[in-house]
């Protein structure tokens, strides 16, 4: 094993109040100025926009229901869509909630969190800079950038086929000199394989010092593209490796925590412990069971801001574990450990109506990223070897 005390190990980023926190997300709307080609979110719209009244019989609901969520902090997430288009009404949203919170003394007041992950096009528009200003303690903001120009404008487009890549480039350095600690989050669709080492590269040269980068869960991967995967992958281990870079920066694809068996009976996602709610006050597990969310299936309730959450439907979300969505192959994985699931995906791809059938599309792919982290922390250990020996 790597002796730490010898090499400097750059570490992730902590999430902000960890598994204390209850997070509650607001589909503030269903529109977007981009159309991702993997985007998950596939009925995007420009109709579908919350109104502050459902914010605000949403917010009252949670204060005032102190059992259901006792959790001592809370995060609430706004997104979309791209959520910065309507940041007038988030601005309303979170100014009700900071009032109605200290009126009612509630402990939340005290241990709050606004998170945004946004595209970047409108972040140095005044109205969300004021709203920065305003909020600056009290705010996560991650913008999603893929790396290069050739990468990002292969996926990140306009709906007429534009690259996004210089509208949203050009506000990197605001946004760092706000938020230093920030990460980025990168997404590899199957046409992009061919890019990640330069792009993670680049995004660190941007001065983005946390990159979290993920495969699609969506079936997409064809035969070879796990060794193409691991290649790029070894790539930029060696290269990291060459200059140091683990000193100071952050790949969440380089873990020593994954590709071990797995004896933790968790459910890998937080389905069900989440909170979402849409423009029409309905409540789902998370926002991947909403209905500009599905493309296979109906969207799952549980329950709404007038009513309040339906235990007996949540209850199933609350009894998910590893076995009771899991194959006998994934439960005796050798490399388990570090495999993601999405719930939602789970849900949309599954041969019925069943939430407990997990889906094994990015297998191939995750046991490549395990060889390649064996290769990465190997060789690491390996230069740190020769130089205790040269010492």
């Amino acid at each position: 094993m790597l002796n730490n005390n010898t090499y400097k190990i750059s570490k992730p980023p902590e999430s902000w109040g960890g598994i204390q926190s209850k997070s509650v997300t607001f589909v503030v709307t269903e529109n977007c100025q981009l159309a991702c080609k993997y985007c998950y979110l596939v009925g995007k719209n420009s109709k579908n926009k919350m109104s502050f009244e459902v914010a605000k019989k949403t917010i009252d609901y949670l204060l005032d229901h102190k059992s259901l969520f006792p959790s001592p902090s809370v995060i609430f997430d706004f997104i979309g869509g791209e959520p910065f288009l309507e940041i007038q009404l988030i601005d309303k949203i979170c100014d009700y909630f900071k009032i109605s919170a200290f009126e009612k003394d509630h402990p939340w007041f005290e241990s709050y969190r606004f998170s945004f992950s946004t595209n970047g096009i409108l972040y140095d528009s005044p109205e969300v800079q004021k709203y920065i200003e305003k909020n600056r303690m009290h705010l996560s903001i991650g913008i999603s950038i893929d790396g290069t120009k050739r990468k990002h404008d292969l996926q990140r487009i306009y709906p007429n086929g534009k690259g996004s890549y210089n509208d949203v480039i050009k506000n990197i350095p605001l946004w760092i000199s706000q938020f230093p600690d920030a990460s980025t989050k990168v997404t590899i669709s199957r046409d992009d394989i061919p890019y990640i080492k330069e792009s993670v590269l680049h995004l660190w040269e941007l001065g983005i010092k946390s990159v979290n980068i993920n495969v699609v869960f969506e079936d997409v991967w064809k035969e070879g593209d796990d060794e193409k995967f691991e290649q790029q992958l070894m790539e930029l281990g060696d290269y990291i490796i060459e200059h140091k870079l683990y000193e100071n920066h952050h790949c969440s694809f380089f873990s020593e925590n994954i590709g071990k068996p797995n004896f933790d009976n968790q459910n890998w996602c937080g389905a069900g412990k989440m909170l979402a709610v849409d423009y029409q006050g309905n409540f789902y597990p998370c926002v991947r069971f909403t209905p500009f969310s599905m493309e296979n299936k109906q969207a799952i309730v549980t329950g709404n801001c007038y009513e309040g959450i339906n235990l007996n439907k949540l209850r199933p979300f609350l009894t998910l574990d590893k076995k009771t969505q899991s194959t006998e192959e994934c439960i005796n994985c050798e490399v388990a450990t570090g495999c993601a699931w999405c719930q939602g995906a789970n849900y949309d791809f599954a041969d019925n109506e069943t939430i407990y059938q997990r889906s094994t599309c990015i297998c191939k792919m995750h046991k490549a990223r395990v060889r390649a982290n064996k290769y990465f922390w190997n060789k690491l250990e390996n230069v740190n070897n020769l130089v205790n020996e040269k010492v």
